[in-house]
């Protein structure tokens, strides 16, 4: 089947347009975990609450994946994307303005449904209007500008704290957004679905992704290594450098900054050559065999380290995960042009649903291991071990099922 592949500078423009509203998102994913002294402080929250807090946004990201897979296939990113960013505008309002837990908690779900189509809309289009060549690179280098937007979320956010306070940030981040929304409208093409149309119906069913055997490999890396990785790099990477290592809130910034600069280099660079060496869906499969372990070694060193483990080794961590990466283009392209939309968010409800149990499920780990008397850092390294336990099997699975 032919596909309308844009020439390089609509692509470059179409690329830069949707990397302003994917950088908004993972600002907003990451932002929790610089501003959540602030947040404790002064709605005295539990880490239990504060896990909940910060997986509000997976939640509500997750909630309209599946819908949102129907609708970038039929509807396009451009229209899509921009009712979605709408929503987000209103979540970013009602956080700033929010006296409660409650409001903070429900502004964060709509937040994170607001901005629910920002990567799946682009690698969705990407998967029509782009060569199946450079498909691992445009993920790589879409991922290499979340990092940007994490690690704007951390010494940024962290200097203007002080000077406006994070109320005044996130109206801030609603203005971005509407100016994001206004260049989605003029620059991204309209959908044009005739030329991906052409299939049979019973081939267009969300059955046919689920069924899929190496989606269903991935379902338990989606759900525990991807979602761990997420709830790690926006929330408990932070407060583990407080309460664990004795950063104190400026220098867990600064580590933070460390650990989405990594991101972004090692992004960049993987975006430049992953290429050379994962073409085709079996590519990226034995590189995730190979790869895929690494980062189970590096947390299994930090619990072992434990209050000696800084940001250097969170750091560590996050670039050597760098391989799960290749999970979301790898679905992609095992599925039809009619069916990358729905496959593309099915993944990606693993991905979150897993970000907001498992973030959630930390803090309530070092609750419930604090309750017990076991000291704050026993409990951050008993939660952490469940991170790496539910990984472990998970890639046990995946080595189990794929072919």
């Amino acid at each position: 089947m032919n596909k309308p592949v844009l020439a390089k500078s609509k692509a470059i423009t179409i690329f830069t347009v949707f990397a302003l509203g994917y950088f908004i998102s993972t600002l907003l994913r990451a932002i929790t975990a610089t501003i959540s002294p602030e947040l404790v402080s002064e709605f005295n929250l539990t880490s239990g609450e504060l896990g909940l807090l910060g997986g509000g946004y997976f939640l509500g990201f997750a909630s309209v994946q599946i819908p949102l897979g129907y609708l970038l296939d039929s509807k396009g990113p451009r229209k899509i994307l921009s009712y979605f960013l709408s929503l987000s505008i209103v979540g970013l309002i009602l956080f700033a303005t929010a006296q409660n837990l409650t409001m903070l908690l429900i502004s964060r779900v709509l937040i994170g449904v607001g901005v629910g189509a920002c990567l799946m809309g682009p690698l969705t289009a990407y998967r029509i209007w782009f060569q199946d060549e450079t498909q691992q690179r445009a993920n790589s280098w879409m991922l290499m500008v979340g990092a940007i937007g994490m690690l704007s979320s951390s010494l940024p956010v962290q200097y203007f704290l002080p000077l406006v306070g994070w109320r005044v940030i996130f109206l801030s981040l609603a203005l971005l957004t509407f100016a994001c929304i206004i260049l989605i409208i003029i620059f991204i093409p309209k959908w044009q679905t005739k030329s991906v149309e052409n299939e049979k119906f019973n081939e267009n069913k969300l059955s046919t992704v689920w069924k899929n055997p190496l989606f269903k490999s991935l379902i338990p890396m989606g759900f525990f290594s991807y979602g761990g990785l997420f709830a790690i790099q926006t929330l408990w990477a932070g407060p583990w450098m407080v309460k664990v290592s004795g950063y104190t809130p400026n220098e867990s910034a600064q580590g933070l900054f460390l650990i989405y600069f990594s991101m972004l280099v090692s992004f960049l660079c993987w975006g430049y050559f992953v290429p050379k060496f994962s073409k085709n869906v079996n590519d990226a499969i034995r590189l995730l065999r190979i790869g895929a372990p690494l980062n189970l070694i590096i947390l299994a060193l930090i619990i072992y380290l434990g209050p000696k483990a800084g940001s250097i080794h969170w750091a560590l961590f996050i670039v050597s995960s760098i391989f799960l990466s290749l999970t979301q283009p790898a679905v992609g392209m095992a599925f039809s042009l009619k069916n990358a939309g729905k496959a593309l968010t099915s993944f990606n409800l693993l991905i979150f649903i897993g970000a907001f149990f498992i973030q959630w499920i930390i803090g309530i780990i070092i609750d419930m291991g604090m309750s017990f008397n076991y000291s704050e850092i026993n409990s951050f390294k008993f939660a952490m071990l469940f991170v790496l336990t539910t990984s472990l099997f998970s890639y046990l699975f995946f080595l189990k099922k794929v072919k």
